[in-house]
């Protein structure tokens, strides 16, 4: 991740691809760690979401 700005725009999508769901970004962590919060499990949904934005992304217990 590069900027705030970017970070913002990939919120902005995940938030319109996957429903249901609240996202935000740690930006202070040197991995940028995207956090979802929602009732249901989203996993692959956001996974899926990500990749095609151009990212790596997995799931942290």
């Amino acid at each position: 991740m590069e900027t705030k700005r970017e970070a913002e725009l990939i919120l902005y999508i995940v938030s319109k691809e996957v429903s249901n769901c609240k996202v935000n970004f740690d930006l202070e962590d040197c991995d940028n760690i995207l956090r979802v919060e929602s009732e249901k499990c989203l996993d692959k949904d956001i996974t899926d979401c990500m990749v095609k934005l151009g990212y790596i992304c997995e799931k942290l217990d």
